[in-house]
Formats: C-alpha cells, sequence, structure tokens
C-alpha cells in the first residue's frame, strides 16, 4: 500500500495566486483609465478597496506557496 504524503502547495494555489494579483491590478488599472466609471461605476473609490483587496488576497495566498 502506497500512501505517498504530498509535499508541497495544492494544485490551484499558484494560479489562484496570479488569478487574484492580474484581477486586482486590472480592476484599479480599469478603474483609473475610465476616470471611475468602470468596473462598477456607483461605487467610487470602493472600486480600489476591490482592486487592493484582491492583490491582498494574492499575498497571503503566496505565504502559502511552497
Amino acid at each position: 500500500r502506497t500512501d505517498a504524503v504530498r509535499i508541497g502547495s495544492p494544485r490551484w494555489l499558484a494560479p489562484a495566486m496570479v488569478a487574484c494579483f492580474v484581477i486586482g491590478l486590472l480592476w484599479i488599472v480599469v478603474y483609473y483609465i475610465t476616470t471611475g466609471d468602470y468596473p462598477v461605476r456607483d461605487l467610487g473609490l470602493l472600486n480600489m478597496a476591490i482592486g487592493f483587496g484582491l492583490i491582498i488576497v494574492g499575498f497571503v495566498l503566496s505565504t502559502r506557496w511552497k
């Protein structure tokens, strides 16, 4: 019987980390380029918080990457 223990990160971790970084950055860039009209017009500066929040999630995930 082989019960191998997998050492390292789960397979989903790296793609999720990169996706959070990229989506967060794009969210902020789109907000600046469209002068606040997009991604969500009614949120105002909360759009910045969403973008930075995604980037922070990416950093948190990066601490678990081995």
